[in-house]
């Protein structure tokens, strides 16, 4: 009678762990969900307080150029200025030399006509005026000569008077009706007040952008200093249900080793055999000189090129693909509850998975590659860890595993260590639902 109370006693002490383990795992989940959730937003606003001091800087360039700009527009305007002063003055200069050209060319008229009377008169005193009538008519010639070079003078000047005084009206155009004191900005004039604008508006636009990169840095420092507060209080709700757990699984370990059946012995049984057979098969390969010591337990993880999520291989990898699925397989079908069985060596590795997570990668498809090729790869997390470098009898622990698609099962693994000629080689790893 006794025994039956023990035994019940002991029986509702295994359930209850279990129960412990499973909402301690639920709860240390959700948690570690939180947690990556919150230190992914701190990475977040920390890239975007780079991001925003790189705005700054641009913000403080545009700054400075339209700065810039705003100096050599007041600098061409002033150019502006002079050279509308500079073309007047040469308008009127020009304007100084029409006149003397006509000037010129009324006095070489004069002169022809006198020169004409002169030779009329001197062919009128014969032989007598010859020679002052051949000087009467050179003059006469002279004097034309001048007086069409004048007139050219005068074309010439006229025509560099309508250019340069458009241009200078263009320059400097002066309103008639309100006098010489009030000028009118011209075309050129015009355009350089627009552009002055436009600069001035684009500064201001910096301006502010700055200003409000600013306060939102200063928003975001602050969400920044309450998110690592939160990460810290998760940290540490994540220690106690990592106790919690811990506990939990201590319990039915405890009782397991103690001879009581309990939901988790079969899985115990058997996946003790089924390290103890992968231990005799790797014992007779190295026995045989299938592999040599040192490349079974190579710990040299050579990354596979374009694989994602990475996988690599190591020297032992062909003789885990030939031994491993006859004791992987067939625990992996010991029960419609357990989810995979596979070795892995003390870092976590596993070269061989189960049939149904072997396949070859797909180029580019990394979710269904996460979900079908689980081969090659290093699983070092706590779980995975914990049961490569187990040399207990076997270790029991209860965690949370991403089905993906959102989804999440609260599972149990067992794990019994792997020995080769007295060496510890690694786990094997029987995962199973509740």
């Amino acid at each position: 009678m006794a025994d039956t109370r023990v035994s019940d006693i002991v029986g509702n002490l295994s359930r209850q762990a279990s129960t412990l383990g499973q909402e301690a795992a639920e709860v240390r989940g959700a948690i570690d969900d939180t947690n990556k959730s919150s230190v992914h937003s701190v990475q977040a606003m920390r890239t975007v307080v780079t991001r925003l001091e790189e705005v700054r800087q641009s913000q403080a360039a545009i700054d400075r150029e339209t700065q810039g700009s705003l100096a050599a527009v007041a600098e061409a305007r002033i150019a502006v200025e002079s050279v509308g002063d500079g073309v007047s003055g040469i308008v009127e200069s020009l304007r100084q030399v029409s006149g003397a050209a006509s000037d010129i060319t009324r006095i070489a008229l004069q002169t022809r006509l006198v020169a004409f009377n002169a030779s009329v008169e001197a062919k009128r005193a014969g032989d007598a005026g010859r020679g002052f009538g051949v000087v009467a008519d050179a003059v006469k010639d002279l004097a034309g000569q001048v007086e069409a070079s004048s007139k050219a003078i005068m074309g010439t000047v006229a025509l560099l008077d309508e250019r340069i005084g458009g241009l200078a009206r263009e320059i400097q155009r002066r309103n008639p009706a309100a006098g010489a004191a009030a000028a009118q900005e011209g075309a050129v004039h015009q355009a350089l007040a627009s552009v002055d604008r436009k600069v001035a508006r684009i500064q201001e636009a910096a301006s502010l952008s700055r200003s409000v990169c600013d306060r939102l840095d200063e928003q975001i420092v602050g969400v920044e200093s309450e998110m690592r507060q939160s990460t810290t209080a998760l940290e540490a709700a994540l220690g106690r249900t990592e106790t919690f757990l811990r506990i939990s699984e201590h319990l039915l370990e405890t009782v397991a080793e103690n001879g009581v059946d309990t939901p988790d012995t079969p899985y115990i049984q058997a996946v003790q055999d089924g390290a103890a057979r992968v231990s005799e098969l790797l014992d007779d390969a190295l026995r045989t000189g299938q592999i040599g010591e040192a490349d079974l337990f190579d710990s040299t993880y050579v990354p596979i090129t374009g694989t994602e999520p990475a996988q690599h291989t190591t020297r032992f990898c062909a003789l885990a693909d030939r031994l491993f699925p006859q004791v992987q397989e067939p625990l992996r079908k010991l029960s419609d509850k357990v989810v995979f069985c596979i070795a892995a060596d003390r870092n976590g590795y596993i070269a061989c998975h189960n049939a149904q997570y072997n396949h070859p990668q797909r180029p580019g498809d990394a979710a269904w590659n996460a979900a079908h090729s689980r081969h090659r790869r290093i699983f070092n997390d706590r779980t995975g860890l914990a049961s490569g470098r187990n040399t207990r009898p076997f270790l029991l622990q209860t965690y949370r595993r991403d089905m993906g698609g959102g989804n999440f099962v609260v599972m149990k693994e067992v794990a019994a260590p792997i020995t080769v000629q007295g060496r510890h080689w690694g786990g094997l790893r029987l995962a199973y639902r509740f």
